[in-house]
């Protein structure tokens, strides 16, 4: 259903569109999860050393798509709230048009490259056939994660995140029965997850094509209004490409950690890819935060209501740093349980637990600069969050290698390398942030 955020109480508003991208996003990260949890207690370290080798390599392709759905969305939002509905239509065509072509590029290139790209990371040779099968796999369905990120990214503009919370939950539940299916019952190991995976994809794509075609008649992919528009293109590339590079950013700095990781041995890597997907977790619903004032300050930037933009933003970051304090005293706390889920091994578990105690304590910082983020993006300054994310990934990357060698031998450095990285980025944000804000 879609939603006018120009009207309303802004912090109900605000939690009500936040809610089901904290949940659709927690179900994407379960059955990546998943995915962990039943190689790694059903196959072996090696198996869940390669899902966990492949995930940042997959996601930073994933994101770099994502990245033209975000620059888009933040024009179909404006668009929305302006209420030209036709430059709607052509904005939603011209966006589908290039992701499927872009896509398509991405999904053969990571197949066709993925022992060279491995090798390039430094994979242990005892994973590096089981990691190659499980990424090919996994990257020929790329085309169809665009097309349902495409469709959300539509969803969010028009103010409806249920949607594709949804189609989501669906695809979630469709993955976890594959994984069960293919892993324990064929034994077909990582690769069964991958298979998993790429086929609970398609279905929720397609599901989403058809569910447009028929609920929403305005968004209706018509022949009258089936166009490319290059016009549009640019102005969308203007946006996306910032937006992508910034999305690609952090899975290309977890691309050089995960480098560094993979000379310290199999326990430590097996211990990074559950610990990181943990701190998935507990981060990904500052990003929806920051995605829902996003499309909270577009709409209204459309519409002329700057005052409401500003409120919008303040209780935006309130919602951000209560949440941030919560994850901080869950992390910290329930560190040996929670990485108890993923592996028996002891040695596994006591070095995703040495990671998850020190970055639970900087969780305040992200929600920061993810609020930051939300603002600049709302406005349309997308080269602000690009250079920002740039610094933090980039101090991190520098400060990971003499962490490692002359301070901690051990997990505990990655998370002290992120915690220099946002603050960093918070010192690049700030000035700006009161500058701009005060212009509104």
């Amino acid at each position: 259903m879609a939603k006018d955020f120009t009207t309303g109480k802004i912090t109900p508003m605000l939690i009500r569109f936040t809610i089901p991208l904290v949940l659709g996003n927690l179900f994407q990260l379960t059955y990546n999860a998943v995915d962990s949890i039943i190689v790694g207690r059903f196959v072996s370290k090696e198996a869940l050393a390669a899902v966990g080798v492949s995930n940042p390599i997959m996601t930073m392709m994933l994101l770099l798509m994502n990245g033209l759905c975000m620059g888009a969305g933040i024009l179909m939002g404006t668009q929305y709230g302006a209420k030209d509905y036709e430059t709607l239509h052509r904005q939603i065509s011209t966006t589908l048009i290039a992701g499927i072509i872009f896509a398509g590029v991405i999904s053969v290139s990571g197949a066709i490259f993925s022992p060279q790209i491995l090798m390039l990371l430094q994979i242990d040779a005892d994973i590096l056939e089981i990691t190659t099968e499980y990424l090919r796999v996994i990257m020929v369905g790329m085309i169809f994660s665009f097309i349902y990120n495409f469709y959300a990214a539509v969803f969010r503009a028009i103010g409806d995140s249920k949607t594709p919370l949804l189609f989501l939950v669906v695809s979630s539940l469709i993955n976890i029965g594959g994984d069960l299916f293919f892993v324990i019952i064929l034994r077909m190991g990582s690769l069964g997850c991958a298979l998993a995976t790429v086929f609970s994809e398609f279905l929720c794509a397609l599901a989403c094509a058809i569910y447009v075609q028929i609920k929403f008649d305005f968004l209706k992919i018509r022949k009258s209004w089936f166009i490319f528009d290059k016009e549009l293109l640019k102005k969308t590339i203007s946006f996306g490409w910032v937006s992508a590079m910034q999305q690609a950013v952090v899975p290309l700095g977890k691309v050089v950690m995960q480098s560094a990781v993979n000379t310290m041995g199999v326990p430590v890597i097996a211990a990074f890819a559950a610990a990181s997907r943990i701190d998935d977790f507990c981060y990904t619903p500052e990003q929806n935060i920051g995605h829902a004032m996003t499309s909270f300050m577009a709409q209204n930037k459309g519409a002329g209501r700057f005052d409401r933009m500003k409120a919008g933003f303040k209780e935006g970051m309130v919602i951000e740093l209560c949440y941030g304090f919560l994850v901080l005293l869950i992390g910290f706390f329930g560190a040996e349980s929670i990485m108890g889920l993923f592996s028996t091994d002891p040695a596994v578990v006591s070095e995703g637990v040495k990671y998850l105690r020190v970055i639970s304590i900087a969780y305040l910082l992200p929600a920061l600069t993810n609020g930051i983020q939300g603002f600049f993006r709302g406005i349309g300054d997308l080269k602000v969050t690009l250079f920002s994310s740039i610094k933090n990934i980039a101090v991190r990357c520098i400060v990971i290698f003499p962490l490692l060698k002359y301070v901690y031998n051990g997990m505990e450095a990655f998370p002290i390398s992120y915690i220099i990285g946002w603050i960093c980025m918070l010192a690049a944000e700030m000035p700006l942030l009161i500058k701009t804000y005060k212009e509104y």
